[in-house]
């Protein structure tokens, strides 16, 4: 348990989260073990994504380079959200170029027949294991974050079939098949709790809920096909243990994210955190939100935009810097480094 570790109750993501003032403001980073990282690149000439993300040894050691290297102030766990679909009767493959690609897509009422409620989490045991060593290898005092896609995200793939520009096939079967809709949406969200749940029992100390694809939609829709999911998965979580609940792409969609629940709502680049909180409530607990296309630029505007975020944020205690979306694979270190840096600092 997290109060009987003292340093790590006590340290800047959960002080953070506990809107008391931490040391230093917390930060963070999606995808901070990836592509754009040497020692990362050299592991992936042994081994194929998958492969990697079914290894726990590896999956933890690739985590603990890039908290060392970065300094950041927790672990999120080297991992992949669509793993879950694959034990719910789904084909998972990755291909050079194309991205995830799934296989056995729900398009219509007869699919559901081989789409499984994930209640055995035997089949994901070696994402609890990557958990306990990650647990192992990083810093006591810096907390681990588990996570799963949110359940129209992950409905998305699995009806689209992989990545979408549009998400016409998701949008055809949730406006013309309300009953399949609320089905596959159901066994997604418990799925994922369960999941989520299991993870907690590992040792994951905060969770993060990925709705990367919510925001193609309005708030009509959000409100009506997707929130009743995500308030059930989110309700479904193991009692005070965090919960980071991240979208992008619609701010419209804020407020309703933040009445699915959270103990933090996460933003991206498209709206100033002050709107956001104004949004989501004062009262609650952001993250974000700088644009990953800055960490291009020199270090110079890197560090000219941390001071305008630090500036927005005022002071505010409940506030974990992060990017709006993950990094770039063509992102220098050295330029993540030194935004690490200047977010560690004191000084606006």
């Amino acid at each position: 348990m997290i109060r009987n570790n003292k340093a790590l109750w006590n340290s800047p993501m959960m002080k953070a989260i506990r809107q008391e003032p931490p040391d230093r403001m917390p930060v963070w980073l999606m995808r901070q073990a990836g592509r754009y990282m040497a020692e990362y690149r050299a592991v992936r000439e042994s081994c194929s994504f998958l492969d990697l993300c079914r290894n726990p040894k590896l999956c933890a050691e690739v985590m603990r380079t890039a908290v060392e290297k970065l300094d950041v102030d927790a672990a999120i766990i080297f991992s992949d959200l669509l793993l879950i679909l694959e034990p719910m009767g789904f084909g998972l493959e990755f291909r050079a170029g194309d991205g995830p690609i799934i296989h056995g897509a729900v398009r219509e009422e007869k699919d559901l027949l081989r789409i499984r409620e994930l209640e055995d989490l035997s089949a994901l045991s070696y994402t609890f294991e990557t958990i306990a060593e990650t647990r192992r290898q990083v810093d006591p005092e810096k907390p681990i974050i588990g996570f799963t896609g949110a359940p129209f995200t992950l409905a998305g793939y699995a009806i689209e079939g992989g990545s979408s520009r549009n998400f016409l096939k998701t949008k055809t079967l949730m406006y013309s098949s309300p009953s399949v809709w609320k089905e596959l949406m159901g066994r997604i969200a418990r799925s994922a709790a369960r999941y989520l749940n299991g993870q907690i029992a590992a040792g994951a100390d905060i969770v993060q809920i990925f709705d990367s694809w919510a925001g193609h939609l309005g708030v009509e829709d959000y409100r009506r096909y997707v929130l009743p999911y995500t308030k059930e998965m989110i309700d479904q979580i193991t009692p005070d243990v965090p919960v980071i609940h991240f979208g992008t792409g619609n701010p419209e969609l804020l407020p309703l994210q933040a009445e699915a629940g959270g103990s933090v709502i996460g933003v991206d680049w498209r709206i100033p955190l002050n709107d956001a909180w104004e949004k989501i409530g004062k009262d609650r607990v952001l993250q974000g939100n700088l644009d990953p296309a800055v960490l291009l630029a020199s270090p110079d505007v890197i560090r000219s935009e941390v001071r305008r975020i630090k500036k927005d944020v005022a002071g505010r205690p409940g506030f974990i810097f992060n990017l709006g979306h993950g990094i770039h694979k063509e992102t220098p270190v050295e330029n993540v480094i030194a935004l690490v840096k200047e977010i560690h600092k004191n000084e606006i």
